[in-house]
């Protein structure tokens, strides 16, 4: 159970954090509050904020159900996707010290599971 929980709170975060980079690139650089209105009624920022409601109910349920020591770090995998993601979906620049990260968190991750 507390692995499906893992996956719920990696893809969930994943999404939201996609979508919300997603919106806010169509959305453009804004100032004041006039913005608020325009980016809550666009469809991919109310599904973020959905997104971001199941990754926090599910990590509650994780914490629930695990110990914080593993419930914090294992859900550090969503780092390494996201990372992936925006190379690949948004055509993000990923720096090679930021790859370096991101294999020292898999690793980490990696040693939790089998823990």
């Amino acid at each position: 159970m507390k692995w499906i929980l893992v996956a719920a709170i990696v893809g969930s975060t994943v999404a939201s954090d996609l979508l919300q980079a997603w919106e806010m690139r169509k959305q453009g650089e804004v100032s004041g509050l006039s913005w608020i209105g325009r980016v809550l009624r666009r469809w991919g920022m109310i599904a973020a904020f959905v997104c971001n409601g199941i990754s926090f109910f599910a990590l509650l349920q994780l914490l629930a159900i695990s110990d914080l020591s593993f419930a914090v770090p294992v859900t550090a995998a969503s780092l390494v996707v996201e990372t992936m993601l925006a190379r690949m979906l948004l055509g993000e620049h990923v720096q090679p010290r930021r790859w370096t990260g991101c294999v020292l968190v898999a690793a980490g991750v990696a040693l939790l599971a089998n823990g």
